[in-house]
């Protein structure tokens, strides 16, 4: 069942997802040539600390570490150790979340490393996060979820194709609920599977965590020895991001967006709700 969550729940899930912002800062800042990713992971565990926040990602499910750190042909799921070191040209999704009084956010951003990155990489990056507020916008009350699917492969299929290749949408990874768990129901597709339907109708107080994953060539993926850490098949870099959305009576309000999302959803003619901690 999906949890409905009421504005005093969505207020605590926007401190946590304040905290997970400030955890990408903090990460995307260090995030720099001859780092570790076991250094990124020190950095999101001091903003923690920080904050009074807990971390939702160790300890879940054995994952060793505060954030996933995913280096280039990596899509999710990258475990932080001292042996992966950032070169000039990488590019790191890092996935980041926290708790704050027992309510959860999550979001992720694709950083590039140093400089002199492909066009492609770079354009691959836009696409997938230009994607991710296609199906944010799309997150409004009478609209099911489906329609979130829908806005965001729509978006990337009118992509023009990248240089000698294609867009591959991740398929055995998408987004979730999320509120006094880190993963809920329901599953958030990035594309439009017929059998499984329309999915429910988004009514206030719907809280979703949308996060496409896009390669630059094959869609299939594998999982390492480690258990955790997701390639694709061909090893193809890819780009990952993600937000916390809530849907209010006043409208979607995006909990791990400094701003909630005002700048990039206005682009879509989208209002927010109000910040309940402004």
């Amino acid at each position: 069942m999906v949890e409905i969550k009421n504005p005093e729940q969505i207020a605590k899930m926007r401190a946590a997802g304040l905290v997970v912002a400030a955890m990408h800062r903090a990460c995307a800042e260090a995030a720099q040539p001859g780092v570790s990713t076991k250094e990124l992971d020190e950095v999101a565990a001091k903003v923690l600390a920080d904050h009074g926040a807990k971390p939702n990602f160790l300890g879940y499910g054995g994952f060793p570490g505060n954030i996933c750190t995913s280096v280039n042909d990596v899509v999710v799921h990258g475990i932080p150790d001292a042996e992966t070191v950032l070169a000039d040209g990488d590019i790191i999704s890092i996935d980041a979340g926290a708790i704050v009084d027992g309510w959860h956010g999550d979001a992720a951003i694709t950083v590039f490393v140093g400089s002199g990155h492909a066009p492609e990489l770079v354009e691959l990056s836009r696409v997938t996060e230009e994607s991710m507020w296609a199906g944010i916008a799309a997150m409004r009350k009478g609209n099911r979820l489906v329609d979130v699917s829908k806005a965001i492969e729509g978006y990337i299929r009118r992509q023009p194709r990248p240089a000698g290749g294609r867009y591959g949408i991740i398929e055995e990874y998408g987004g979730h609920g999320i509120g006094s768990a880190m993963h809920m129901e329901p599953h958030v597709l990035n594309y439009v599977e017929r059998r499984r339907g329309k999915g429910p109708k988004l009514v206030p107080g719907f809280c979703l965590a949308i996060e496409p994953m896009v390669s630059l060539g094959t869609a299939r993926t594998h999982v390492l020895e480690d258990e955790w850490t997701v390639k694709t098949d061909d090893g193809s870099w890819s780009s990952h991001w993600e937000h916390s959305v809530a849907l209010t009576e006043d409208g979607p309000l995006v909990l791990t967006a400094v701003d909630g999302g005002r700048a990039k959803l206005a682009e879509y003619g989208v209002s927010v709700a109000p910040d309940p901690l402004a």
